[in-house]
């Protein structure tokens, strides 16, 4: 894990037992690549437990926390509503494999706060909901090309990972990648592939290239290019939904998709996804259409009593929002400012509840994200990811990380100057 660099001396004895450990029995040590650190070097931070906006490594050191889970707790970890209703739950059953009275609530609750979704299924991944939706697209327009964007990621289901090894090239020819908000491109595909594309996919606020602006403009141009052409709009709001608001991205932005897909906050931090739209298209799939598409674990009663929990929550916080954003543009901008005053190049991009850092030179966002994490800051471990602040973050926390972002800007500069 050597990264020729000289780090902060992060690893102490418990943490770096475990991550032997877990070279011994995980690919790489990891069950998800990114959580190997491979893009900033050093070793990775072994997570004991959550608390509010913290988590605590199995030495006891403490960290402000604005990954949360890669969007997940947005109400912060551990939310003690959250935790003493999975207690309470638990009690009548893991998992039934038939319906119950806790997700047609969540349902529910879900289609008050987003009125386009008529009907819902639930899934157990962002993954599957996309899956779904795409596989729906398909079934009702009897096509099979879909567009995606540049820097989009969706999930990893193959036809989704043009790039990754292990993905067989024809499983991928009926993918179109387009350049992200550039209306002249998608009309020439359009108009070369005509009635062969079934679906555009986007992400309406991108977050796995960092954070990718919004275009409202573009949006509206999508939803008007798919209904011209008779292709579907899928809206991949797996991070966005409940994000920036009480709904979805889609309202926020006066769009509607015809698919929308859902996951993460929906689920209060265990595994959920879930897809919608309206009647008449959700009604394609089985069993009422011959669209198929089964879980064994969707619906599943702990995860539908703690989403319920989590809407619950949130519908009492929606007028709290704008307070999250004014948090991010506040850190946003300080750390924008440090960094100017030390003459670092350094790029901030930030919306709603999310943010991201991109530094200009090689290897300085590895240092300054290893020297954070010394300082107890833990930001993504890439500047291709988004970070995120929950309702439990408060000035106090982002007061610490901005001074903490000002000592590593120093350090930044000193090592330019050398």
């Amino acid at each position: 894990m050597a990264t020729g660099i000289e780090e902060p001396k992060m690893i102490t004895e418990k943490n770096r037992a475990l991550l032997q450990k877990a070279q011994g029995v995980f690919v790489g040590g990891v069950n998800s690549p990114i959580r190997a650190f491979k893009q900033v070097g050093g070793y990775p931070v072994p997570i004991r437990k959550g608390r509010g906006s913290k988590m605590y490594d199995y030495d006891g050191k403490e960290y402000i926390d604005y990954v949360l889970s890669y969007g997940v707790h947005i109400l912060g970890h551990a939310n003690p509503e959250i935790i003493n209703g999975i207690k309470k739950i638990v009690d009548f059953g893991l998992s039934f494999g038939a319906t119950h009275d806790l997700e047609i609530k969540l349902a529910e609750r879900l289609r008050k706060a987003i009125p386009a979704l008529e009907k819902i299924r639930f899934v157990s991944s962002g993954t599957e909901a996309v899956m779904g939706a795409v596989r729906l697209a398909r079934g009702i327009t009897g096509r099979d090309k879909i567009i995606k964007f540049e820097g989009s990621y969706h999930g990893h289901a193959d036809y989704l990972l043009v790039k990754s090894g292990g993905v067989p090239k024809n499983f991928i020819q009926h993918t179109l990648i387009a350049p992200n908000a550039d209306n002249g491109y998608l009309d020439k595909i359009f108009e070369r592939n005509k009635s062969g594309i079934a679906a555009v996919l986007v992400e309406p606020v991108g977050g796995n290239n960092g954070v990718v602006l919004p275009n409202e403009p573009f949006l509206k141009h999508l939803r008007y290019i798919t209904k011209r052409y008779g292709a579907l709009l899928i809206f991949d709001e797996v991070i966005t939904g409940f994000r920036f608001h009480f709904g979805s991205a889609a309202d926020y932005f006066d769009v509607k998709p015809d698919i929308l897909c859902l996951g993460k906050i929906i689920g209060g931090g265990l595994p959920i996804g879930a897809y919608g739209g309206g009647e008449k298209i959700m009604n394609h799939l089985a069993p009422l259409g011959n669209v198929y598409q089964a879980s064994t674990f969707s619906g599943n009663p702990i995860v539908m009593h703690t989403g319920i929990t989590t809407l619950k929550r949130l519908d009492l916080l929606k007028g709290s929002y704008r307070h999250l954003n004014n948090l991010v543009i506040y850190l946003s901008q300080a750390l924008s400012q440090e960094a100017k005053r030390h003459n670092i190049d350094v790029s901030i991009r930030h919306f709603g509840t999310m943010f991201s850092i991109y530094f200009k030179k090689s290897g300085y966002f590895s240092l300054f994200h290893k020297t954070l994490l010394k300082e107890g800051i833990y930001l993504a471990p890439s500047e291709q990811e988004s970070n995120f602040i929950s309702f439990s973050h408060d000035k106090k926390d982002i007061e610490k990380t901005i001074n903490a972002a000002r000592k590593v800007f120093g350090i930044l500069a000193e090592r330019g100057r050398a």
